[in-house]
């Protein structure tokens, strides 16, 4: 396909799965789809890894630089405007959700972006990955009845 002939969604998508990749190659060299790595980070009484502190450090550093550059533009090279999010309270809908989720890294030593990446590792490893997928849908799915039970009357 030549990317001058691409229609806006087919230059989307190849850029979303780009990103993809990129992101997924960073998960791998970093070794943050390996439980034991993240794990190992949070054991501060145990034998202490700081080496994901590099990781955080190098992504909060770029994002730090290229955001502000980014939001400059009036839109997204491939959209015609920005999907920033509105709210500006935290409320405790929010600091539950970040409760949840940092409980489950912690007890797992998995989030879903490293999730999703350990599956191109099948079958020689990733096997966890295969029970904390569907259990994180199902968790996405009660939280969107919940949500959808609330607003109804």
């Amino acid at each position: 396909m030549n990317p001058d002939e691409a229609s806006p969604l087919e230059r989307a998508l190849l850029s979303t799965f780009g990103a993809g990749l990129i992101f997924g190659a960073g998960l791998a060299l970093s070794a943050m789809t390996h439980p034991e790595k993240v794990l190992g980070f949070l054991d501060l009484g145990g034998q202490w890894d700081p080496s994901l502190l590099l990781v955080l450090g190098g992504a909060t550093g770029i994002a730090s630089v290229v955001f502000p550059l980014i939001l400059r533009r009036k839109a997204p090279l491939l959209m015609p405007g920005f999907d920033l999010p509105s709210a500006r309270r935290i409320d405790r809908r929010l600091l539950f959700g970040a409760l949840l989720f940092g409980l489950g890294w912690g007890l797992s030593g998995y989030c879903p972006g490293p999730a999703i990446a350990l599956l191109a590792a099948l079958p020689s490893s990733g096997r966890e990955a295969l029970l904390f997928l569907p259990a994180l849908l199902i968790g996405l799915w009660i939280e969107r009845l919940i949500s959808r039970a609330r607003k109804d009357p």
